[in-house]
């Protein structure tokens, strides 16, 4: 790549904020919005061991999620068909279908309508709430209509709408408040850091983290950011995206542990409700509303783009407008009539594939960081599968299938009553042997696995010919591509460090 086209291809400063505001603000629903405070309430005097596990968990997860869809290719799909087909297909169209048109996006509305506008305004009929998810579904297809125009709608115009409301809650709410915390409870005492990652992981970010990576690099490249530099700027978008979402639940979660009579609330958004109009008054109530809209508007755009682009390329035959159109009416419908019939289909879908999500992200990026030692082939498929038949079982156990025999079957598995009893079956039996059988193939059959490392980085080529994926594998495993400013991309992607006879200079096959 000559140095022109690769300044040409740069991200400039300007467009690095406004996709990092549109990525924090598509994280940034209603959910984000009160899980903080009950951990601030919850948590009293070990606010900060507590808050830094639900940074972990909440806001490094999701962001990794980003930063995989980026080393890995341009969507979920590229990503899981590392593990194979089935997994390839089945994967990703549960993951947008969960936290998109069948749950997230109709929860927007109907979270929007009961949190902003009945309180504000006490309208709760039915007719109000189609009338509201009708101009709420509206707005959001108008602002995601142009793929290449969501960063601009979010980033430069609701995005710092919401950041300024979002200061100005916090900053009156912990000058006014007084400076006493309360008394933690009873799991916040014994392992505050412990409980606080669990309350990060049970936001389940993580998978959005894979659906909105498209969304960045869409947006990324719609603003002139071609090669390696595509790549760049999706690692600094959601650094800096995941640096303020942190910012904002610190934030939050001090306003959880200092308001008066914490413990009365049973919630976080009466919590944040009542804040608001002590710090604030009478108008507290309506920066609050205005704050719910804005971030349940924020997240609808982001995740009609997101899952209508990606079923886009899965059926190119069907625009992404119609996919939009389709998503918009759905999420309208499912708003307007209640969401406890899709909750009770949506639960359990999404915890079934939380865990896969998070091995998933974790083994792409520790792949991507061992890249020119290392091809993951086994350290992929094991850890994966036996996951998902580990979370599988959870998940029917946990929605009593069997009655209480299965339950008592799996219960005596680590961690399985904290939800995470898929993580010591992972390491046991699919890590450990999954690391065996890559290092004995490196030793025993280097030509598979020179063919393998072939395969990976020209299915890593960009679709226009471009060498984003290859590129950025080798920068992130340069270790200071998350901080650095600019590493040399070279002009042709090659084969780096191949297994032993392998000829390192010829380069890879094209698509």
């Amino acid at each position: 790549m000559s140095k022109k086209s690769h300044r040409a291809g740069r991200v400039s400063s300007s467009s690095l904020i406004i996709t990092s505001l549109m990525l924090f603000s598509m994280f940034f629903g209603t959910g984000n919005l009160i899980f903080p405070p009950l951990l601030g309430q919850d948590a009293g005097t070990n606010l900060w061991p507590a808050i830094v596990g639900f940074l972990c968990s909440g806001v490094a997860l999701p962001a990794l999620g980003v930063i995989a869809i980026a080393v890995s290719g341009h969507s979920v799909k590229d990503l899981s068909n590392r593990v194979g087909p089935v997994f390839g297909v089945v994967f990703p169209i549960l993951a947008y279908l969960s936290i998109g048109t069948f749950y997230a996006l109709p929860r927007t509305g109907a979270v929007s309508f009961a949190t902003a506008i009945t309180p504000l305004t006490g309208w709760d009929s039915a007719w109000a709430s189609a009338a509201f998810n009708g101009i709420f579904f509206a707005v959001t297809l108008a602002l995601c209509w142009n793929p290449n125009g969501v960063s601009d709608a979010l980033g430069k115009f609701l995005t710092p709408a919401l950041v300024v409301l979002l200061v100005i809650l916090v900053t009156v709410a912990l000058v006014n408040f007084p400076g006493t915390e309360g008394v933690p409870t009873e799991k916040y005492a014994t392992a505050p850091f412990a409980a606080g990652l669990l309350e990060g992981y049970l936001t389940m970010d993580s998978i959005a983290g894979l659906a909105f990576g498209i969304v960045v690099i869409t947006a990324l490249r719609g603003r002139g950011a071609t090669g390696g530099e595509v790549v760049r700027g999706t690692v600094r978008s959601a650094l800096v995206g995941g640096g303020l979402l942190a910012a904002v639940y610190v934030g939050l979660g001090l306003i959880g542990s200092k308001m008066p009579d914490g413990s009365q609330f049973e919630d976080g958004a009466d919590l944040l409700t009542s804040a608001a109009r002590m710090a604030i008054g009478v108008g507290g109530q309506a920066v609050f509303s205005l704050i719910v809209l804005l971030a349940c508007l924020t997240t609808s755009v982001g995740l009609t783009a997101a899952t209508s682009e990606f079923f886009n390329t899965l059926w190119p035959r069907i625009s992404y407008h119609t996919w939009c159109v389709c998503f918009s009416l759905l999420s309208f419908g499912l708003a307007t009539q209640g969401l406890e019939t899709v909750l009770k289909v949506a639960a359990p879908v999404v915890a079934f594939i939380y865990p896969p999500a998070i091995v998933l992200i974790l083994m792409t990026i520790v792949e991507a960081l061992v890249r020119r030692h290392a091809v993951f082939h086994w350290l992929f498929v094991l850890p994966i599968w036996v996951t998902v038949g580990c979370s599988a079982l959870e998940t029917l156990a946990d929605f009593h299938v069997g009655g209480t025999v299965l339950s008592r079957a799996i219960g005596w598995v680590p961690l399985y009553g904290q939800g995470l009893g898929w993580v010591a079956p992972a390491l046991l039996l699919g890590v450990v042997p999954g690391l065996v059988g890559d290092i004995w193939e490196a030793k025993h059959r280097p030509e598979r696995v020179a063919e393998r490392r072939r395969r990976r980085d020209a299915a890593l080529l960009g679709a226009d010919g471009d060498t984003v994926a290859v590129e950025s594998m080798d920068m992130v495993a340069d270790a200071d591509v998350m901080v650095s400013a600019g590493v040399a991309v070279p002009s042709s992607p090659v084969v780096a460090n191949a297994s032993v006879g392998e000829d390192v200079s010829q380069p890879l096959p094209s698509r």
